[in-house]
């Protein structure tokens, strides 16, 4: 009772505080940047969690399996439904910016590509450029030198793995696996209680986040004259993103899930606002599964298993997010898009983004090369730098809506109910 009346009044709690927010970093940015350390530190005790609570889930969620080769079916559905939705976004993205083409309309010039160059060149540099040199990353990411040192740098990829095989080897161990396995989830319940605990200070946190992000564009003055000129290209984004998560991954939902979708979004929308504030799958993982399990009726199995994978390989948004971009770049050079360069670049996107996540400064990364793949200028990326942080946001609570739905999804699979 006291998690769905906590539940029942931090939906509004965290809009009054991204309102509060907003107001305070657009007409007062001096006072927005000043206040931007408490939701700092909002975000850091939510990074703390992620690690034990990943460890702890995939840990807890492989011994519920029983017999340890009932993952290779859960897997299997959860990486097919996590790339479907992937490369469904991305065909959505790509579909719109070839109709609207926002490209052609953006008040672009060369001095503003020079201007911003020498920057995304410095931060290229020692970043994997081609598809190839992702694909040995993914794979050489899956396996930890040192599974503490991948803990102390939040590598959540091989965390899963290294959990999954533990986990699994445990189920194996009779009972002395088992004692393990009580203590793990003792750790598992009290980093839930945790993140309830911390859950408190989200409206705070959240607004303080807001506040400096627009402080630091120098408030609602600042920000609009560097939005103007790509407003074309923002509402295109947000357009797509916006018929992605409110059409079809709520018809998803109740297709495979059959699930109430409007009930659904509004238990895990505090999770969403969270992962709007904060930019981040991995930071606001901990609320995606409190919710996804108290307010969406997914077993703790499941969540526990489809969530932190979804976390790192379901990118939804920045898949179409980076379709989109591609294609805008190509405009705005004018440069043609046919069918054979649309294809490379959704199959290069959808790729991208799954391997996003274990790569250091992921966007730009998988942006460039989406780029290369289809011979795209990567200085073009200094033409949306510009609006990325708020884009950020939006494509990020759209990867967790993402995740969400397919828990919900996966869930129905594995033989239950799944309602809201």
């Amino acid at each position: 009772m006291r998690r769905n009346d906590h539940a029942s009044h931090l939906l509004p709690a965290i809009a009054v505080g991204i309102i509060c927010g907003v107001i305070v970093g657009g007409w007062a940015p001096d006072i927005g940047t000043a206040v931007q350390f408490l939701g700092e530190a909002f975000l850091r005790a939510l990074f703390l969690m992620v690690v034990p609570l990943v460890m702890s889930s995939i840990i807890v969620g492989v011994s519920s399996l029983g017999d340890v080769r009932a993952l290779g079916t859960l897997g299997g559905r959860t990486v097919a439904f996590f790339a479907g939705t992937t490369m469904i976004a991305v065909i959505v993205g790509l579909v719109l910016v070839l109709i609207v083409r926002p490209g052609e309309t953006a008040i672009m010039g060369k001095s503003v590509i020079e201007h911003e160059r020498n920057d995304v060149n410095a931060r290229l540099d020692d970043r994997p450029q081609t598809l190839g040199a992702l694909l040995r990353t993914i794979v050489l990411g899956l396996i930890p030198d040192n599974v503490f040192a991948a803990m102390a740098k939040a590598e959540v990829l091989p965390l899963i793995v290294f959990s999954l095989v533990f986990g699994g080897i445990l189920t194996t161990m009779g009972e002395r696996g088992r004692v393990v396995l009580m203590f793990v989830e003792g750790v598992n319940e009290a980093i839930m209680a945790m993140v309830h605990l911390l859950m408190w200070t989200a409206p705070i946190g959240i607004g303080a986040l807001l506040a400096g992000r627009l402080g630091e564009a120098g408030g609602f003055s600042g920000f609009w004259p560097q939005v103007m000129p790509l407003s074309a290209y923002v509402l295109t984004v947000l357009f797509a993103l916006g018929l992605h998560g409110l059409i079809i991954l709520p018809l998803l939902l109740r297709v495979v899930a059959r699930v109430n979708s409007w009930r659904y979004l509004r238990a895990i929308a505090p999770a969403l606002l969270t992962a709007f504030s904060t930019s981040s799958s991995s930071a606001t993982l901990p609320l995606t599964i409190e919710r996804v399990i108290d307010g969406g009726g997914v077993s703790r199995r499941v969540a526990g298993f489809v969530l932190p994978l979804g976390a790192t390989i379901n990118m939804n948004g920045t898949a179409l997010y980076e379709a989109i971009a591609a294609v805008f770049i190509a405009q705005t050079y004018g440069v043609e898009i046919g069918l054979g360069h649309a294809v490379v670049i959704a199959l290069t996107a959808t790729l991208a983004a799954i391997g996003a996540a274990g790569i250091p400064e992921a966007g730009l990364v998988t942006m460039v090369i989406v780029l290369k793949a289809v011979d795209l200028p990567i200085e073009g990326i200094s033409l949306i730098l510009i609006v990325d942080w708020l884009l950020d946001r939006c494509r990020t609570a759209v990867n967790v809506w993402g995740d969400a739905v397919g828990a919900a999804a996966i869930d129905r699979l594995e033989g239950r109910t799944g309602s809201a």
